[in-house]
């Protein structure tokens, strides 16, 4: 028997303000079990199937797009449509404490699935997000039973206390999210094409070794590029200040190895702090960053050794760096962007491992070395259009990349508020 209770969600659909019904998982749906096949049994083309390692390699809240094929074999379980589908083994109890929908008709359900019809007055894909966040989903992990391999029985999804409004708000809230996952899987797919893209064009239109001129090239650019080297093309090379630092925001932003990653320069996340007014008497405007500064580690791991990024834009605020990053600073007769794809980005990792110095804590190489470093370069004005060609395809990356950020990090928010 349904029991009423009175709880709502935080964030609610304006034209809702029933409370939500309580019941036991048992008394609103029906349970089966898939049948039989394993990885083995998938092959290029066949009947569309589902295996229960999918849901936790690469979770989705509605399957509608399968890929995977196999030989519809006698008494296999073949989808309806509208079933709930739930792993009922995996490495840990959060691998399985999760549910998906299945949209489509004809989709074989292999072994090691737990099935769930709901009842006609539940929305199936409300009934998948919901198992899988909020305190559906805590209590289907405790039921999780096991160690090097956890199970997830019929048994324990049937005890489970579900929370669900009316049918026309479980559509609105499943309709949410899947315009949610809709617009991910769209900015990622887009963002997976320009990395791609960039990738295939910083192998065509830079010189292969043993080379003077790209594969590919710009439309009215000619002949040889010539070899210069590094510290031919700067006006500074500066190493940072070393100070302690603070957490606290009551001074000046400082940039560490930290905030060097994959190219990029994060200033958003995990920043430390120094007095403007430095009391062991550095003139730290000596170590402002500003727009077109390469900052490159240089006394760090191995790993991190020689990693760089570009300052794409002028800092909000006056921002130093620490002693372990050097500052190169791009002449004026030379385009910046172009400098650092040329040499941080397309070829210098080997260069920078010859004259790394190993050490127990920290390795380390000299700035004597390091501006004996050569590369092919241009004239001018075709580093200027490679550079503006690869600065426009950065700024696509990042903002999708930015997109993404933000619509998970408000489908986090989402599932924590509108559901019970």
């Amino acid at each position: 028997m349904s029991i009423k209770k009175e709880k709502i969600p935080i964030v609610r659909f304006k034209d809702f303000s029933e409370p939500w019904i309580k019941n036991q998982l048992s008394e609103v749906a029906e349970f089966s079990k898939g049948r039989g096949y394993s990885k083995k049994d998938l092959q290029s083309h066949g009947t569309p199937i589902i295996l229960y390692g999918r849901l936790y390699t690469s979770y989705e809240s509605v399957i509608s797009n399968v890929e995977t094929y196999a030989n519809l074999e006698e008494n296999s379980v073949v989808s309806e449509g509208g079933e709930v589908i739930i792993p009922a083994s995996g490495e840990s109890a959060d691998d399985i404490s999760r549910a998906s929908c299945v949209i489509d008709r004809g989709i074989i359900l292999g072994g090691d699935l737990n099935i769930v019809r709901p009842h006609e007055y539940l929305n199936s894909l409300f009934i998948a997000i919901t198992l899988s966040n909020g305190s559906q989903q805590r209590e289907l992990s405790k039921r999780a039973q096991g160690k090097s391999v956890v199970h997830l029985h019929n048994s324990d999804l049937k005890a489970v206390k579900l929370f669900y409004p009316s049918y026309e708000e479980q559509s609105a809230i499943g309709s949410l999210f899947r315009t949610l996952d809709d617009l991910l899987a769209s900015y990622k797919e887009n963002l997976a094409n320009y990395q791609s893209l960039k990738a295939t064009m910083l192998s065509k239109m830079f010189p292969k070794v043993g080379q003077r001129v790209p594969e590919i090239r710009l439309d009215g650019f000619e002949g040889d590029w010539r070899i210069v080297k590094l510290g031919d093309v700067l006006s500074e090379l500066k190493s940072g200040l070393s100070r302690e630092l603070s957490n606290d925001d009551i001074g000046l932003p400082v940039i560490r190895a930290n905030n060097i990653s994959d190219g990029n320069l994060n200033l958003d996340r995990d920043i430390k702090y120094w007095f403007k007014e430095d009391p062991k008497g550095a003139n730290t405007a000596n170590y402002f960053v500003k727009k077109n500064d390469i900052l490159v580690n240089f006394i760090n791991s191995e790993a991190k050794m020689g990693t760089a990024a570009i300052v794409s834009r002028e800092p909000d605020r006056e921002t130093i760096y620490t002693t372990n990053i050097l500052k190169l600073t791009v002449k004026e007769d030379y385009y910046p962007y172009f400098i650092y794809l040329m040499t941080f980005v397309q070829s210098y990792q080997n260069y920078i491992k010859s004259i790394t110095k190993p050490a127990v804590n920290q390795a380390s190489f000299t700035t004597v070395d390091f501006k004996k470093y050569e590369f092919l370069c241009p004239a001018f004005q075709e580093q200027q259009a490679i550079g503006a060609c690869f600065s426009n395809l950065d700024n696509l990356i990042n903002s999708h990349k930015e997109k993404i950020s933000q619509l998970e990090t408000l489908k986090k928010k989402l599932l924590q508020d509108m559901f019970i």
